[in-house]
């Protein structure tokens, strides 16, 4: 049996997709070739793990596990505190859109 994926669920696979894309292309383009602030072990396992939380949460939803609400509450916080993180370092402003636009996203996706 096929699953049915509300837009809002379907725009949100999208948005988890993008920052999937976003975090892993900024970890090992622009952190690693940047150095600094960029590859401090806290930064990088955070932009890593938003990488995959993001791909996971489009994973579940992609499934259609009755689960996605939880991965996707926690991949809304995740995302969040990313977005803080290239904020605060500065020049990933592309980073911290995607992230924003994931967060924002995925919380609609858990209520």
């Amino acid at each position: 049996m096929h699953h049915h994926q509300s837009p809002e669920m379907k725009a949100c696979i999208d948005e988890c997709l993008a920052c999937y894309r976003e975090c892993v292309s900024t970890a090992m383009g622009h952190c690693l070739e940047t150095g600094g602030e960029h590859t401090k072990p806290e930064h990088f396992r955070l932009i890593t793990a938003c990488a995959e939380i993001c791909r996971t949460s489009a994973h579940f939803m992609l499934v259609g596990s009755e689960h996605h609400k939880h991965v996707c509450r926690e991949c809304a916080e995740i995302c969040s505190r990313c977005a803080d993180d290239c904020e605060r370092i500065g020049d990933m402003q592309s980073c911290v859109d995607a992230c924003r636009r994931c967060a924002d996203s995925c919380r609609k996706m858990a209520a």
